[in-house]
């Protein structure tokens, strides 16, 4: 099925610049290139500036980085060229006797910018892959691409009779963001005083990260985003797969944007991705299921009123948590089959038990010090309702399962205090009915791309799966003082709900890295490690 592709803006570069770019990327102008014939941990160290920088990558190289790295050996080399060679041992292991797992031995990283907020979305669906995402708390949206607001323009709707309130709706509100984003900077300033020790730089970045915090749920899902993106073979694979059977128009047309560039470097492990009798049936199988499903639950379920619920609900948990992780942690130090062990832990005094679980946690120093894997015996399964800003961030953890619906406006939004405390709270609801209003007019005709219209501070409903390390594991983290309120909360609720609702007191008093208390800035102490790392 053919595909429009969107127009994306193309970066300008002197002749120089083009010189030594073609060394490294795979092409110079498209939003998805490859990066090659640089040092490891060059592109690790570039993909972690790129999260927190406005520039584009090959504009962050250039102006970061290549002073660093000495070059002048690589100026024979031509990356936009691609292979020209046949990678023969590859090709007849991994095509010819299907071992799949030599797929898992070659990586990329790969560049996709210009990428809608649905679109990331999809791009970080995958556990085995490694992303950073261009963060909204540091990079302000009120700045234009090529003259142009940041958002996804879907050819569909443009060339339709839509097209002229679909953008002229989204400038609006990217107006209004950048009009309250100022606002609530100044209102921050005005209310909290920067501390003795802490530089104009410290102080100003964690001020404005705060403001840009509260204002971000005024983007819509439109909004574009640069993610950087570190995989195998195998993984790309699969998320091809899935891309090239993805009912959002954008998805699949960025996976001929994305094959075309990985076939540059790792051809033989996507030589399966588009044949009809192999990647072919693959992707049609995922249509298929997906549609048929869709048809029944809807014929099932379509019409049913939607009740009320709180933002956070424990549907689900293991009320034998304690017993199978206790047994867990036995089995590796002993001869005795499973079940045996399970019947003895059972016996064991509450002395006994709370000892054997304080040896197996051990002196946890900071939140990085987590549990072995006797922890991943049980799990816990929640229903949220949280803004689509917050799901965003829940999202990236990818060591547990995780489903979610339709972003609408139909389970309303969260407007934050700052929007009131800085006077522009009419114009944050203001957006949010222009948001609501255009997704509904859209919905009819394109109902894929009606949610890029919908505002972030929409809620939207989403299941997460998990076990008992991972939640060490994200609770601590998603509760920690730099962390946005929005999920934050929920982090906090889930915890709660883990030890009182679960009644898993002991797993939940273990989890010691929780923050309760928010702070006035979130970012501050963040800012001032890293001055002081850069100072040292």
């Amino acid at each position: 099925m053919f595909v429009p592709v969107a127009v994306y803006v193309p970066e300008s570069f002197t002749p120089t610049e083009s010189d030594v770019l073609r060394r490294y990327f795979t092409n110079l102008d498209g939003p998805v290139f490859a990066l090659v014939n640089l040092p490891e941990v060059v592109k690790g160290a570039l993909f972690a500036r790129y999260s927190r920088s406005p520039k584009s990558l090959r504009r962050l190289f250039l102006d970061e980085f290549v002073g660093d790295l000495d070059i002048s050996g690589d100026q024979s080399i031509d990356a936009t060229i691609g292979l020209d060679r046949a990678e023969e041992l590859y090709q007849r292991v991994f095509f010819d006797y299907g071992d799949d797992s030599v797929a898992q031995l070659g990586g990329v990283h790969l560049a996709c910018e210009q990428a809608s907020n649905l679109l990331t979305k999809v791009l970080e669906w995958g556990r085995l892959m490694s992303y950073l995402e261009q963060s909204t708390r540091y990079i302000a949206y009120d700045s234009r691409l090529g003259g142009r607001y940041r958002y996804h323009r879907d050819p569909a709707v443009l060339a339709g009779p839509l097209g002229t309130r679909y953008v002229g709706d989204l400038d609006r509100i990217f107006d209004a963001y950048s009009q309250c984003a100022e606002f609530v900077t100044d209102h921050v300033r005005s209310t909290i005083e920067r501390g003795p020790d802490d530089s104009e730089f410290v102080y100003r970045t964690a001020t404005r990260a705060k403001a840009l915090d509260a204002v971000r749920g005024m983007l819509p899902a439109a909004a574009t985003s640069n993610v950087g993106i570190y995989g195998t073979g195998q993984a790309f694979e699969q998320l091809l797969l899935r891309m090239r059977a993805h009912p959002l128009p954008e998805a699949r047309a960025y996976s001929d944007l994305m094959l075309h560039e990985l076939r540059k470097v790792i051809p033989s492990f996507l030589r399966r991705v588009d044949l009809p009798d192999r990647g072919g049936k693959w992707s049609e199988y995922f249509t298929d299921t997906r549609e048929q499903s869709g048809a029944i639950v809807r014929e099932l379920f379509g019409g049913t009123p939607v009740e009320p619920s709180a933002e956070v609900t424990l549907v689900d948990f293991d009320p034998e948590a304690e017993d199978k992780i206790l047994a867990a942690i036995c089995y590796s130090h002993s001869s005795l089959p499973e079940d045996q062990i399970l019947a003895k832990v059972r016996g064991l005094g509450a002395d006994e038990r709370l000892s054997l679980l304080k040896a197996y946690i051990g002196d946890r120093t900071n939140r990085r010090h987590k549990p072995g894997r006797a922890f991943e015996r049980s799990f816990y399964r929640f229903d949220i309702l949280s803004d689509y800003g917050a799901f965003r961030d829940m999202q990236r953890h990818r060591m547990l399962t995780i489903e979610w619906q339709q972003l609408t406006p139909n389970h309303g939004y969260s407007r934050p205090e700052l929007a009131e405390e800085a006077g522009v709270g009419g114009l944050f609801d203001e957006t949010m009915q222009r948001s609501a209003a255009l997704h509904d007019v859209l919905l009819e005709a394109h109902p894929e791309q009606a949610p890029y219209a919908v505002a972030m501070a929409y809620r939207m409903r989403y299941s997460m799966q998990f076990n008992v390390r991972e939640a060490f594991h994200m609770l601590e983290l998603r509760s920690s003082p730099q962390g946005h309120p929005s999920y934050r909360r929920v982090a906090l609720d889930m915890h709660r709900l883990i030890g009182e609702q679960a009644g898993h007191h002991v797993l939940a008093e273990a989890m010691n890295f929780m923050t309760t208390e928010a702070p006035e800035l979130e970012r501050l102490e963040a800012e001032r490690r890293a001055e002081a790392k850069r100072d040292s």
